[in-house]
């Protein structure tokens, strides 16, 4: 279990979210797949989604600190972000399955490596970034 000690870092905090929506994200992605036989690129265009709305509203509330800018200018930052990691999402799918022809699987194990790493370097640093101001007192 994790210490208490240790969600004072948000980059764990930050992989908690994430693991909780990687679950989502595989969830929603093989389900249809798999039940609803739902083409994997569409697939898991539509887990990236839902995972997008659970994330933001962890992120915001638990992983980073109060940056005192409205949640709607932080949501549309975190949706151009997520739109981002949306497409290299789609074209990491596309070119494993479609260019390399390997499983679905593989290619949702390459983005899930991928793109939370794009993500997170902008949630920290533009996102949910404390200005430079607060900082200061802070320290």
């Amino acid at each position: 279990m994790i210490r208490r000690s240790y969600l004072k870092y948000p980059i764990i905090k930050y992989g908690i979210v994430g693991l909780l929506g990687t679950g989502i994200h595989v969830g929603v992605l093989v389900l249809l797949v798999e039940l609803f036989t739902v083409p994997a690129v569409t697939a898991t265009t539509i887990g990236f989604v839902v995972t997008l709305l659970v994330s933001y509203v962890l992120n915001r509330n638990w992983t980073f600190e109060p940056t005192g800018e409205g949640s709607r200018t932080q949501f549309l930052k975190y949706l151009l972000v997520c739109t981002c990691g949306l497409l290299l999402n789609a074209a990491l799918m596309y070119v494993t399955i479609h260019w390399i022809g390997w499983s679905y699987l593989i290619g949702e194990v390459l983005t899930t490596i991928i793109v939370p790493v794009h993500n997170y370097i902008w949630n920290r640093y533009w996102i949910f970034s404390v200005p430079q101001q607060r900082q200061k007192e802070v320290s």
